[in-house]
């Protein structure tokens, strides 16, 4: 399972002109789903996400997570963090999983979330045409793979 979080002074998500996700102070975080992703990635995943200590605290120093601060958060299913581009110059997006699979692990992904944080997690749709806009705050942007717990 792969992320990209990005620290946000606001971000929202529109879906045929309508704004499905809105936020001030948090997180906008991107998920891409591949086949051999399991529950114990998104465990691990989403506790490290929830506890990233990367908001200022009183000195100006990287020192407090999204709990810590009462931020917001924005999941945003993203097949295209699978794409493979080694040969060529049209991306394949052969290692991310179709919906069938990827489906039910966002899902979970999301209710893992909440868990982690104690609050509701907004959400684009998953395979919509969504425009996402955001003003990353730093800018401060993390990516984060579960197959790769370095």
């Amino acid at each position: 399972m792969k992320s990209v979080i990005q620290r946000v002074s606001q971000a929202s998500v529109t879906i045929n002109e309508n704004k499905v996700a809105d936020i001030r102070k948090g997180l906008l975080v991107l998920i891409g789903i591949e086949d051999a992703d399991t529950m114990e990635d998104i465990k691990w995943l989403t506790s490290k996400i929830a506890n990233l200590r990367i908001f200022s605290d009183q000195d100006d120093v990287m020192n407090l997570s999204l709990k810590d601060v009462d931020g917001e958060m924005i999941v945003v299913s993203q097949f295209t963090l699978h794409a493979l581009v080694k040969k060529g110059n049209r991306p394949s997006y052969i290692k991310a999983s179709k919906g069938e699979i990827a489906i039910p692990l966002y899902e979970s992904f999301i209710k893992q979330m909440e868990a982690e944080l104690g609050k509701k997690v907004q959400t684009g749709e998953f395979g919509a045409d969504m425009k996402v806009s955001l003003l990353n705050d730093g800018p401060v942007t993390i990516v984060i793979d579960s197959k790769n717990k370095e």
